[in-house]
């Protein structure tokens, strides 16, 4: 209790100091304080801030470089185009400069005063004649101080062949180094030898717990609405917390300021429709997107018995709005719906809803707040009757997990310093699993308890230019979690043989509001970046993360039905420390053409939780009975080479990996291959311009991975003419599935460009599986058909062909 209390007067004083010292700062004074001021502005110099944004659509641009010529220093625009930098009082030269925009050169005297600058950046011409795969400024992987951190700009991503023709960006970023899947078919991703629970994916900085639709075929981001996308896989600042392996901060367009916009797509298996204009007279903006795929609705005429009638469809719709108050406020609000439903008479359907409200405030030219308050909701549900055809016959199962938080982070901007500091409280309810089943018009309705949870967290950090070549980033995070009532603890037995099943030996009951399980963690971050020569550096991190939600999965590839819980008094919080380092250069004929980089990093994970065999994990009552825990370690090494202009560019990246596990009660108490363990991963990416066909450009990519492992038998017995498969050495993960590699290609024509005509349209041709190569999923054992006695390996293969598509995009 003394703990909570003091978690809470810290939060307190993070949260309101900054508002009292503003109106302080800004209300009358006496002369002795008006002095003292004074003298403190004088110190730490002059500082110019303000926003930057796109001069053809208001959007506001992240990463922009400002660059002061005299001191050498400079800083880059935040998530909302935000920028400050203080220099001591004289006239300097900025140079304002972002990939694909003309780069800008402004004067501006802070002799006297600090000063609010406002600017626009004009998209460059030669855009149209070349591609350009990275919006970051052209230094960006050197001068940085960020590390394991990738990026992929809309435009890009669009570039990119995909499935069916969609771009989608969860499949883009697997293309990145230490990024993986277990297969096509996957829900989620995998990062540095992480479950795909241990992503914190955030769209407009609400969790999205499911980021797949179709089973892991498209994602649930729709590109046209998309702003920014951008991975952090190691070095994690302060700011983030709650998962352990990697963060997938999805930024959305805040809607064209400047001219209504209309954008589209018509594919093979969905369209797609945004709308998008000013609103206030040009002081706020908004944009609409929908997205509904139909291959059911295509193939009605075709399916006969019981398929007739199926569903397997989704839709979303993404919508953002915003106002710019005034010089000092603006606000934002942003939210997502969208569903899947697969099945005939039985089926599935799961879908995400979240809503952010977000207040940036400026209290000074030095000091900025962003408040955000978000809900999100994910659910999902079993129905053996998803037609309704017996009302009185049935049996359904519906789980739910529900976030409310609200997080104020602030940038304090002093000289040489870029101080973030806040904090956030995130309330859980869980609802792991309710039950209802009806015969013959007899209803029972039964299944678990909701569980209820409380996660704090106070964090600051700073970035730090402590010399000319060196810079630093360090910070620290404290996070608190209760599990609180009401609901029931259990105690389980704990004089039981290791990997067997523990019965409850105790039960206690609480009310609303009690706190069942505390924990509490320190999270330290550290992250330096040292310049070499001007096109080179070398970068090291440090990050210590805690998690205290899980998703219970013992299936190949997680499932949208699978099982999410909080940590209780028997399930203790994940915790992941990580360390990386790594050198980076950009070389070529201007010094900054292609950009490389390799990077090593380990990994040592806590309480990772696997299963007893024959564990029973769908409303379970006492799952945690069936849980076991154990540690894990993951280590490798990422090369990563791009070239960032010309008529042929992309990029090429290797990652080298290796994830294990040790569980007491597992594989002899040995350490073994997780599930998504890739030994040796490849992939790449070309886009291509041909200069003498001004409306056509093509791009391919291809992958090559090591298979992932899986559990085989290693023996078998004969009863009475059946054949009955045994591991005798009790074995986890002990063979690989082959190889994966597959090519894919696309090309686009753009549309002729008409004078005095504002539409903008092309076509997309793309191949998926060039070769059709038949991938293995996974891999199953049965018997021969004409002699049982004969065991055949079956290999399951979700793609076996190519898979041609077109695509038909427009805008207005």
């Amino acid at each position: 209790m003394k703990q909570n209390i003091l978690f809470w007067l810290c939060a307190f004083f993070i949260y309101f100091m900054p508002l009292l010292a503003s109106k302080a700062q800004n209300s009358p004074s006496t002369n002795s304080i008006s002095s003292v001021q004074v003298k403190i502005n004088r110190s730490a110099g002059q500082t110019v801030s303000g926003y930057i944004k796109d001069a053809g659509n208001g959007e506001g641009l992240i990463g922009v470089s400002i660059y002061v010529k005299e001191t050498g220093t400079g800083g880059v625009t935040n998530s909302y185009g935000f920028y400050a930098i203080t220099v001591p009082p004289g006239n300097y030269n900025l140079v304002i400069s972002y990939v694909g925009y003309t780069k800008q050169t402004r004067i501006v005297d802070l002799t006297e005063r600090s000063m609010h600058l406002d600017l626009e950046l004009s998209q460059e011409g030669k855009q149209l004649q070349e591609v350009v795969v990275s919006t970051n400024r052209e230094d960006d992987n050197v001068k940085n101080i960020e590390m394991s951190v990738n990026q992929i700009d809309v435009k890009t991503l669009k570039r990119i062949p995909a499935l069916l023709g969609e771009v989608d960006v969860i499949r883009s970023i697997q293309l990145l180094p230490g990024v993986s899947t277990v297969g096509e078919g996957a829900t989620g991703f995998n990062v540095r030898g992480g479950s795909i629970d241990q992503n914190l994916v955030l769209l407009d900085e609400a969790p999205v717990y499911n980021s797949s639709h179709l089973f892991g075929f498209f994602s649930v981001f729709n590109p046209d609405a998309v702003k920014d996308v951008k991975l952090i896989k190691g070095g994690i600042p302060s700011n983030y917390g709650g998962r352990i392996s990697s963060i997938l901060d999805v930024r959305l367009k805040e809607g064209n300021a400047k001219k209504p916009e209309l954008n589209g797509g018509i594919g093979l298996i969905f369209s797609r429709l945004s709308y998008e204009r000013p609103l206030f007279k040009g002081k706020g903006s908004f944009i609409v997107a929908a997205r509904r795929s139909y291959a059911d609705i295509l193939a009605q005429p075709f399916l006969k018995n019981d398929l007739k009638g199926a569903k397997f469809y989704f839709y979303d719709l993404t919508a953002k709005i915003n106002y710019h108050i005034n010089e000092k406020n603006t606000v934002f609000l942003s939210g997502y719906i969208g569903r899947d439903v697969f099945g005939s008479d039985f089926g599935f359907n799961w879908g995400n809803t979240t809503l952010s409200a977000r207040w940036n405030h400026v209290f000074s030219n030095r000091l900025f707040l962003n408040t955000t308050a978000y809900y999100s909701n994910y659910d999902y549900s079993l129905n053996t009757d998803l037609k309704q055809k017996r009302p009185n016959d049935y049996f359904r199962t519906d789980s739910r997990i529900v976030d409310y938080s609200v997080k104020p982070d602030f940038s304090l901007f002093l000289g040489k310093n870029t101080i973030s500091f806040g904090g956030q409280v995130i309330v859980h309810d869980f609802q792991p699993g309710m039950a209802t089943a009806a015969s013959s018009g007899s209803v029972r309705t039964f299944g678990l308890a909701n569980k209820h949870a409380l996660e704090s967290a106070l964090y600051v950090g700073n970035e730090q230019q402590a010399t000319r070549q060196l810079q630093l980033q360090y910070g620290l995070r404290y996070s608190l979690f209760n599990y609180v009532g009401p609901g029931e603890a259990y105690t389980f037995q704990t004089d039981v043989a290791v990997g067997t099943r523990r019965e409850v030996i105790t039960t206690v009951a609480y009310r609303g509001g009690d706190v069942i399980k505390t924990y509490g963690n320190w999270e330290p971050r550290f992250a330096a970046k040292y310049d070499l020569t001007e096109n080179s550096s070398l970068k090291l991190s440090y990050n210590r993360l805690a998690q205290y939600i899980h998703l219970i999965s013992n299936t190949t590839a997680s499932t949208p039905l699978d099982v999410w819980t909080t940590s209780t008094n028997n399930i203790k919080p994940q915790i992941a420390d990580q360390i990386a380092g790594g050198y980076f250069k950009n070389f070529g004929h201007t010094g900054r053409e292609f950009e490389a980089s390799v990077e090593v990093y380990y990994k040592r994970l806590q309480n990772q939780i696997d299963y007893i065999d024959g564990a029973s994990l769908i409303l379970n009552k006492y799952l945690e009975g069936d849980l076991l825990s154990g540690k894990g370690r993951a280590y490798g090494a990422e090369f990563f080479v791009k070239r960032n202009t010309g008529v042929v560019n992309g990029w090429v990246s290797y990652t080298l990996a290796k994830t294990e596990r040790q569980v007491n009660g597992i594989n002899n108490n040995n350490w073994y291959p997780t599930r998504f363990d890739k030994r040796h991963t490849l992939t790449s990416v070309l886009l291509f311009d041909p200069p003498n066909a001004k409306r056509w450009n093509f791009s391919a990519t291809f992958t090559l991975a090591s298979g992932t492992p899986a559990t085989f038998p290693t023996n078998r017995f004969e009863y009475e003419g059946y054949v009955v498969p045994l591991n005798t050495d009790n074995s986890r993960n002990n063979y690989r599935i082959p190889a994966y590699h597959r090519l894919d290609l696309a090309a686009t024509l753009q549309g002729r460009k008409r004078a005095g005509k504002r539409k903008d349209d092309n076509w997309v041709f793309s191949i998926y599986n060039v070769y059709a190569r038949k991938n293995a999923f996974s891999v199953y054992f049965q018997p021969n058909a004409d002699n049982s006695r004969v065991t055949e390996a079956i290999r399951y293969s979700v793609f076996a062909t190519l898979i041609p598509s077109v695509t038909y995009n427009f805008k207005f």
